[in-house]
């Protein structure tokens, strides 16, 4: 397949969830060495997981298939431009490329609108619309990312 059959694919499966009850109208597929290794179609309502979006599914597929936490040398093929959610998840997983086929505006125009998301992320924690509240607490030896970085049996990522 060529990356317009892949594009083809994600947006298929984005057709036939918006026909079904299991979630919005998304769909996402991860694709290795010109094979999909993972698939997703967005699932918040089926699953009641404001999570379960359809490249966040797409990503925990291919994991688990590759079995692996990484997808680098992965690429992703999603109906739509990434939330900023699906965007972290997709750094997080270290994908190669992103390639998709409707934005966020079409998007927005469906009922789907990440805007405040968009706007609230820049702003100082202290200014967001959702209250960031840092509480200190424990003592020096309660502090895991201390217990991390001594940690002889991490995995780094």
């Amino acid at each position: 397949m060529n990356e317009e059959q892949f594009m083809q694919e994600a947006i298929a499966m984005a057709c036939n969830n918006a026909k079904g009850t299991r979630g919005g109208p998304f769909g996402a597929i991860v694709v290795k060495d010109g094979r999909i290794v993972g698939r997703g179609v967005n699932e918040v309502t089926s699953a009641h997981d404001p999570t379960a979006h359809a490249e966040v599914q797409a990503i925990r597929d291919a994991c688990r298939n590759l079995n692996d936490f990484q997808l680098t040398d992965c690429d992703v093929y999603t109906s739509c431009e990434p939330c900023p959610m699906c965007l972290g998840a997709l750094y997080w997983a270290r994908v190669r490329a992103v390639y998709y086929g409707f934005d966020r505006n079409d998007a927005a125009d469906a009922g789907f609108d990440d805007s405040l998301i968009y706007e609230e992320i820049p702003k100082p924690v202290t200014e967001r619309r959702l209250p960031m509240i840092r509480l200190a607490v424990g003592t020096p030896g309660d502090n895991p990312f201390e217990l991390w970085k001594r940690s002889v049996l991490r995995t780094d990522y």
